[in-house]
């Protein structure tokens, strides 16, 4: 399978960016124009796509110090806002840095429109979404190979920037290519307005984009994978629910996809992850090519430190390149029972030696146990420490859709049975040496616990908390939710985080959420 090759965006598709202080100053400063370059050379456009797809997973255009945005390049990265604000928010991963507003993340406590991280994630949306707009507009005017479904992968990519709008942030401004080179302030576009235009969108390309394509790059299945994402999130987004829509499309990955769960669990997240039958869209990393502080390397660089492990065992080189500030809580290794005695091959990816059960302290490192899920690897051969990590991260994977499949079964949705979603969540489970569970047993309670086991530090947590009523009020505590030990009641407010000063400073038709 070919595998597409990802680079810092680079001169060719680079804006004068000015995500925090204007949403529409995007129009590209190149000595070519992109137009120009395609009529030229058509063939260039691979290259070019792969440099839009590398907005979500580097920094900029030359290697890790670099950054397409007016951010630190090695806080600011897409994926790494994505683990901070998705992870480290919820329950079953703390970060111990406290950098400059990351307590506030891992505490889920005083949060504000200063925080810095909401900032870059925010910036990274408003960044992608604009390359996509001029590179839309710019194929309208050239043939290149493919057009229509690279039309298609362009239009996934911006809907997939926009949902983490709606997911994090509830509201933003809708800017398409109808609005390149408008230099008035947009309007303020809600939730339900931005979740309309990303159903619209994907449903229009739904059948315009290729089957199958090179690895790292959209295809249907991928479409339908954010499709059914957003549907099953539509009842905290809209207020509506669309619980069968979400069915139809996670059953339509898991038919005509062709994924298969792959046969052991932890390859899916090793150095040679792309061989992986499972994983249905990945955020590409290399040691070598594409190097970022911000894609696996944080997740496996941030979960190490020599001190206490072996990092070298899990592809990490250790000494200074350990960066300990990851470890998982009790809500997550707790799932599992006694660790020293569990079957699950899942609660086998925590180290515990020299570490301690209960985080009296989230900045102490033994305080939790490291998590060693992601690694940096090989799983089916051979592989030197390096660095920077070169493990792919997999957005979207196979078994997510079983379990999204059984969500909507058990939450009343039509199209499946409660038989075939047993048979998906056992397909989950046995694939991990789990005990297989009955019909009776599935219920949501469980496959929110379930989707902790197997999906945790994928991107995924605070959006199922909230989608089941645990993240915000005091129903259900973690480990310092509310900056207490024990946990302790944090507002409905969070639901959503707050809109950064930056936003509401460079457009006067951006009002902060309430609460904040």
């Amino acid at each position: 399978m070919k595998r597409i090759k990802l680079f810092g965006l680079s001169v060719l598709l680079l804006a004068s960016l000015s995500a925090c202080t204007d949403d529409l100053n995007t129009e590209p400063r190149v000595e070519l124009s992109l137009e120009q370059l395609l009529q030229q050379d058509p063939n260039a456009i691979t290259g070019i796509m792969s440099k839009l797809y590398g907005s979500f997973a580097l920094s900029g255009p030359n290697g890790p110090g670099s950054s397409d945005i007016s951010d630190d390049p090695g806080e600011s990265p897409f994926l790494r806002g994505i683990i901070n604000l998705q992870e480290f928010t919820a329950d079953g991963m703390k970060n111990r840095w406290g950098d400059n507003g990351l307590d506030q993340l891992t505490t889920a406590s005083n949060w504000d429109e200063n925080n810095k991280f909401f900032r870059y994630l925010y910036n990274r949306v408003y960044y992608t979404v604009p390359q996509c707009n001029n590179l839309l507009l710019v194929l309208n005017n050239v043939d290149v190979p493919n057009k229509q479904s690279v039309i298609s992968e362009v239009r996934f990519l911006r809907s997939l920037a926009y949902y983490y709008m709606i997911d994090c942030f509830g509201k933003g401004v809708l800017v398409t290519e109808a609005n390149v080179g408008q230099s008035a302030p947009l309007p303020e576009a809600s939730r339900q307005q931005l979740f309309d235009f990303v159903e619209s969108e994907l449903l229009a390309i739904e059948n315009s984009i290729a089957t199958s394509n090179d690895y790292g790059r959209a295809n249907k299945a991928v479409v339908r994978m954010l499709l059914a994402k957003l549907y099953l999130n539509a009842e905290v987004y809209t207020g509506t629910a669309h619980y069968t829509e979400a069915l139809t499309y996670t059953k339509k990955v898991i038919d005509e996809g062709g994924y298969t769960l792959a046969t052991n669990f932890v390859s899916n997240f090793s150095g040679d992850n792309r061989t992986s039958p499972e994983i249905i869209y990945p955020l590409i990393a290399d040691a070598l090519v594409s190097q970022s502080f911000g894609n696996t390397t944080y997740i496996v660089n941030g979960s190490m430190n020599s001190a206490t492990m072996n990092t070298i065992a899990f592809g990490n080189p250790g000494g200074n390149d350990a960066w300990a500030g990851h470890r998982a809580t009790k809500s997550w290794y707790g799932l599992f029972g006694d660790l020293g005695t569990s079957t699950d091959d899942r609660a086998q990816l925590f180290w515990t030696s020299g570490h301690q059960y209960e985080m009296v302290d989230y900045k102490e490192w033994t305080h939790g146990y490291p998590s060693v899920k992601f690694r940096n690897s090989n799983y089916f051969s051979a592989s030197t420490p390096t660095v920077f990590s070169g493990t792919d991260f997999p957005l979207f994977r196979l078994a997510d859709a079983y379990l999204m499949f059984a969500e909507c079964v058990v939450r009343g949705a039509s199209g499946g049975t409660i038989n075939q979603a047993t048979d998906y969540v056992n397909a989950v489970r046995t694939r991990a040496n789990a005990s297989t569970i009955t019909p009776g047993q599935l219920t949501l309670d469980f496959l929110i616990d379930e989707r902790a086991r197997e999906l945790n530090l994928e991107g995924h947590r605070r959006s199922d908390l909230i989608r089941f009523g645990k993240f915000t009020g005091g129903s259900y505590l973690w480990p310092w939710k509310g900056n207490t030990q024990t946990g302790t009641s944090i507002p409905s407010t969070y639901n959503v985080f707050p809109i950064p000063l930056t936003a509401l400073q460079a457009n006067p038709n951006l009002t902060q959420n309430p609460g904040y």
